[in-house]
């Protein structure tokens, strides 16, 4: 498993949102998290698949962008923030299984083709009558 050197990681504290008390005003509980992709040592393979993750918190320009405020204490909230950054290398350091293309079998396309004059049959029917004397 893969895990970010400290040293590529930028911590910034800021306030967090939301109710608090009357602690809420003058303490910067909340982490941002930023950790540049392109400029880390992680492997090229995991960077490719890391970039091309369709996650919002990854910007244009390639930097990871991580949001914790869960906890009251900066210590929690930075230990989650980094452990989710981990865990989205993580996801990104696993190799998909490459598809092996298979053929339909004969009964499933017995099937599909029953089906569908199944239902040829169901809308014939609804066409308008015609008489013939």
């Amino acid at each position: 498993m893969l895990v970010v050197p400290e040293n590529e990681i930028q911590i910034i504290a800021v306030r967090a949102q939301g109710a608090g008390g009357q602690n809420v005003n003058k303490v910067s509980n909340a982490v941002h998290l930023r950790f540049d992709v392109r400029a880390s040592s992680l492997p090229e393979e995991v960077k490719e698949r890391l970039l091309s993750f369709g996650d919002q918190r990854i910007t244009r320009t390639g930097v990871v962008v991580i949001k914790s405020q869960q906890h009251r204490s900066l210590e929690m909230n930075r230990a989650e923030a980094i452990a989710r950054l981990n865990a989205m290398v993580a996801a990104a350091a696993h190799v998909p299984k490459k598809r092996k293309a298979t053929r339909p079998t004969y009964g499933s396309k017995q099937r599909r083709i029953e089906g569908k004059k199944l239902r040829g049959r169901v809308k014939a029917l609804r066409g308008k009558l015609t008489y013939s004397e």
